[in-house]
């Protein structure tokens, strides 16, 4: 009769050992650890060419200048932030080209891969965009990102963190409207540029804070693309203009 009750208690410490091991208990305490700020940086992946030869769940590879743009966009991760506690990419090929570059600032460094984070489209006011969607498409994608807000945007536990997400536009925006609290439909009012930087921190008691958006400081005007007025830009060497010759 009297069998349950060890069993109960050992379960019980087990499950105390196994929070304790993922950061939620504080460090030999029966306690929950003590909730601390978390800062998220998204980092869009660098320019891309289009091709529909790709399968779409992969997507092509970064262009030269999306690599230039990545490594720029490394540099400055490494120059900021004084610690990185978890690295995150999107499973698209694009990411993870861009994740490799950011990477070279952070030797020995591993990313792990999120297959939430892959690109999609949710629901938005835009009635031209839906009509092109599967309305179950924006609908699954709204879940997944959803998911990755809940799994991530919330307090650290213990001590504070900072973690870096490589992915892409759609998903970023997304995840902005989430942080400010507003109709998520609005996510396409906004526009983030190749390599550009989002950063969110939460607060200790759950507050957001979004303290930049698309920031491409980092990047010289000239290399600059894939925000709303951005040219098509590449790192073709262009024509010389020649003086003409003497006499001709």
């Amino acid at each position: 009769m009297h069998r349950p009750v060890p069993f109960v208690l050992s379960a019980a410490l087990l499950s105390m050992a196994a929070l304790a091991s993922c950061g939620v208990l504080a460090a030999g305490s029966s306690s929950p650890a003590a909730p601390a700020a978390r800062e998220i940086v998204l980092v869009r992946h660098g320019n891309y060419t289009p091709d529909v030869a790709i399968d779409e769940k992969i997507g092509p590879p970064l262009s030269p200048i999306g690599v230039a743009q990545a490594r720029l966009a490394g540099a400055r991760l490494h120059g900021e932030l004084s610690q990185l506690d978890a690295l995150h990419v999107s499973p698209m090929q694009r990411a993870r080209d861009t994740a490799a570059a950011i990477g070279a600032e952070f030797p020995g460094r591993v990313f792990d891969v999120v297959d939430d984070l892959a690109e999609c489209t949710p629901p938005t006011r835009r009635a031209d965009i839906m009509a092109k969607e599967k309305p179950e498409d924006t609908a699954a994608c709204k879940t997944r990102l959803d998911r990755v807000f809940a799994t991530y945007f919330r307090p650290a536990p213990g001590a504070a963190r900072t973690e870096l997400f490589v992915c892409h536009g759609n998903v970023i925006r997304y995840l902005v409207t989430r942080a400010l609290g507003v109709d998520t439909a609005a996510w396409l009012e906004m526009s983030v540029g190749h390599a550009s930087l989002t950063r969110i921190r939460i607060e200790p008691d759950g507050r957001f804070k979004v303290i930049a958006v698309g920031d491409v400081g980092h990047i010289p005007a000239n290399l600059r693309t894939g925000a709303s007025g951005d040219a098509d830009r590449n790192l073709a060497a262009p024509p010389l203009n020649v003086a003409p010759a003497p006499g001709a």
